[in-house]
């Protein structure tokens, strides 16, 4: 027999409230969160706590749903390579996340699973299900009242760090202390290919993003002139490696178009930032126009001792916050 099980992560504020669960029906779920934690904690804590609910079950293969990509690349991609180089990544830095992640490696030791990516908050029951259960825990953390813990899987033995019971005040489950969010490993992209940030896709996954507040000091300035500001803010390393802030810039269905004609969608964005955040650039406008109330489109040269670019941007307004939906650079001679 195959057990199906959705797993998913909620943060709000990406850190913030963060939760996390599984799901394979309304009678065998579980979920548990902490004060303060990141998405792809979530993500990883919801794998790693299915795995041991079936641990009594290992002659039974997993079908993990997940709707994200970090998540499936770390454990059937990058894990291997990570613990032959001591748990760090191709650049020598530590993995993050890397307690999760060596528990996963133990957890799945012997058990046959298989992930397949499913589209986040696109209708997909199970999907929907999980990110239900793991947001209403980071809500539970951020309100200071019950999180819901759901039955279990039948037959699971008692857990350390079970998550809290309902009609008790949330508590930390498994971890007490916040984990840095963690990036993938990639290949490195082509120096030729002006990508906006690196390389592979999160498809509107919301709780990667913070909640979105109107910022006081753009409040009177052109949206033309907020937007080009906030172009300028995403070509600057130490932005491309802030996921908080990143997560407020990209729209979740921005996707690029490299030079190569390689597809780019956010996931990839995101995964490759740490990895290499790319050097300083400097732009020069060429035009922004308002295609409607809430649709920029800003063409500009990008200047970076690489060479330069042509590049334009599509930005979106949402709920007062502009976003960056769609990217496409071309190099010049």
């Amino acid at each position: 027999m195959t057990i199906i099980a959705a797993a998913d992560g909620s943060a709000l504020g990406n850190p913030g409230p963060a939760g996390w669960a599984w799901y394979v029906d309304d009678s065998c779920w579980r979920a548990g969160g902490w004060p303060h934690g990141t998405n792809n904690m979530g993500e990883l804590m919801a794998v790693l706590d299915l795995f041991r609910s079936t641990a009594h079950i290992p002659h039974e293969e997993l079908l993990i749903l997940c709707d994200s990509q970090y998540v499936i690349n770390c454990i059937t991609k990058w894990m291997p390579g990570w613990k032959r180089k001591g748990w760090r990544k191709a650049d020598g830095k530590p993995v993050l996340n890397v307690d999760l992640l060596k528990d996963i490696d133990q957890a799945i030791a012997g058990r046959k699973y298989t992930f397949e990516w499913v589209k986040g908050h696109a209708g997909h029951d199970l999907n929907e299900a999980a990110d239900e259960r793991a947001r209403a825990v980071a809500t539970a953390y951020q309100q200071g009242t019950a999180a819901p813990s759901g039955p279990g899987f039948t037959g699971t033995p008692a857990q350390p760090g079970t998550p809290a019971q309902p009609g008790t005040p949330a508590q930390p489950a498994v971890l007490a202390e916040p984990i840095p969010a963690s990036r993938g490993e990639r290949a490195p992209a082509p120096h030729s290919e002006p990508t906006l940030f690196g390389e592979s896709g999160f498809f509107g996954q919301q709780d990667l993003f913070s909640e979105l507040d109107d910022d006081p000091a753009t409040q009177e300035l052109p949206a033309e002139d907020v937007v080009i500001a906030l172009e300028r803010e995403l070509l600057r390393p130490d932005v491309r490696t802030d996921i908080g802030r990143i997560g407020v810039l990209l729209h979740p269905e921005f996707a690029e178009i490299g030079s190569s004609g390689r597809f780019w969608t956010r996931d990839a964005m995101m995964m490759a930032l740490e990895e290499d955040p790319g050097e300083p650039v400097e732009l020069e406008v060429l035009s922004a126009d308002r295609l409607n109330d809430n649709t920029i489109l800003l063409n500009y040269r990008s200047f970076a001792h690489t060479g330069s670019a042509l590049r334009s941007s599509v930005w979106l307004l949402e709920r007062g916050q502009w976003r960056l939906r769609f990217h496409q650079g071309t190099p010049e001679n």
